[in-house]
């Protein structure tokens, strides 16, 4: 190399040979793996379109003509007499319990059920479906010759390991009430609670200014203490709505009429190693709002049996008087749009668990409960879980 290169160096990089080609190994990876994307795209949208015309858009539509799947249960699986087994699971809100409807429809258009098992694990849920799902489940005990409803006299109810308030509301209407010994139930009472955020405006300095006619058109507002009377509106509706669920376990309950609000004395069990205090009471009434256990409930006349499904479904049998040429079957739950989607996308079935926040107005708006104590959430969540 000469002096003159060394000082004066090229201004071009120096030139390396290209490296050998890598095998296509790569490339045919990266292809199979789009056609299976594409495929299995394809497949969800064809599921998808299933979905969408069965079930009639992003949920599932119940109203239609379209028959639920039967799923047999226990006993023939050629016999045509049955015992209809219908799941009210989760909370009882409006705009959830399409699925039950349509199974207590289907129940009482079938001339071959011969009774029905109500299933039932519910906290409750809010008053107005409470009683338009019982209203509902005495249509199908007594029949309704307008709407060409056969009666299904003998109607027995389950309980699962939460049948409260608005759950046993329900099961008003039953023959006979089976519990499992683990099932907590009872809790008849109403409320309605109300967020109070007075004190943090004061502290943040922001509130509400309301413009109001009407005295107490304001009432529940949470930016202010609620008066008196407005107290008092409320604890009338209250009132009334718990008249009304004592005129309704009476009804079902009839041995227990003049029984719901007199006091019962409870020996506490006093668990573990501690010493045991003697004479240790308290009262309670049985329409105290609170929860009874299984053996309490049946104690005190809340429940007639403790047993489990197939102990109610044996009684069902045996109060219509069936052969043992008989099926229990229950219905199947269509699934919806976006349980298609999810069960395509991880390979199995995956529940809906998103939640609707355009449903958020409608989950803070004030309501009267058949709730559990404690469940609360659950009646928000259950609303905006709604479609």
């Amino acid at each position: 190399m000469s002096q003159s290169d060394v000082n004066n160096p090229s201004p071009f990089p120096p030139y390396y040979p290209a490296p050998q080609q890598r095998s296509s190994l790569v490339g045919c990876l990266l292809a199979i793996s789009l056609v299976m994307n594409v495929l299995l795209g394809g497949f969800a949208f064809l599921a998808c379109l299933g979905a969408a015309a069965v079930g009639g858009g992003t949920s599932t539509d119940f109203s239609s003509s379209t028959q639920l799947s039967e799923i047999h249960h226990s006993g023939s699986t050629t016999s045509k007499d049955k015992v209809a087994i219908i799941n009210l699971e989760g909370v009882i809100m409006e705009g959830t319990l399409g699925f039950v409807h349509k199974q207590i429809a289907q129940a009482s258009k079938d001339k071959n059920v011969k009774a029905v098992v109500l299933r039932v694990n519910s906290p409750g849920g809010s008053i107005t479906a409470s009683d338009d799902l019982h209203r509902r489940l005495v249509e199908l005990k007594q029949g309704n010759d307008a709407k060409k409803l056969h009666a299904m006299p003998h109607l027995v109810v389950s309980m699962g390991s939460l049948a409260a308030s608005g759950g046993y509301y329900v099961a008003m209407p039953a023959s006979k009430i089976f519990a499992e010994r683990t099932t907590m139930t009872g809790s008849i009472g109403v409320y309605a609670s109300f967020p109070n955020m007075e004190g943090l405006s004061k502290q943040i300095g922001a509130g509400m200014i309301t413009i109001k006619q009407g005295e107490i058109k304001d009432s529940g507002s949470p930016f202010k203490e609620m008066g008196a009377k407005e107290r008092q509106v409320w604890q009338d509706m209250v009132d009334q709505s718990y008249n009304l669920f004592i005129k309704i376990v009476e009804d079902g309950r009839p041995e227990l009429k003049n029984k719901f609000l007199e006091k019962i004395t409870i020996d506490p069990l006093q668990a573990g190693p501690g010493p045991k205090i003697e004479g240790k009471t308290y009262t309670r009434y049985r329409a105290d709002g609170g929860i009874f256990t299984g053996d309490q409930a049946l104690k005190y006349g809340l429940i007639d049996q403790i047993g489990t499904l197939e102990d109610a479904v044996a009684e069902a049998r045996k109060l219509a008087g069936l052969s043992e040429d008989n099926k229990a079957i229950r219905y199947e739950k269509p699934r919806s749009f976006m349980d298609l989607v999810l069960e395509v996308r991880s390979g199995k079935n995956s529940p809906n668990a998103s939640f609707n926040f355009a449903n958020l107005p409608e989950a803070l708006m004030p309501r009267l409960w058949y709730l559990a104590p404690g469940s609360e959430l659950s009646g928000i969540s259950s609303i905006l879980s709604n479609p």
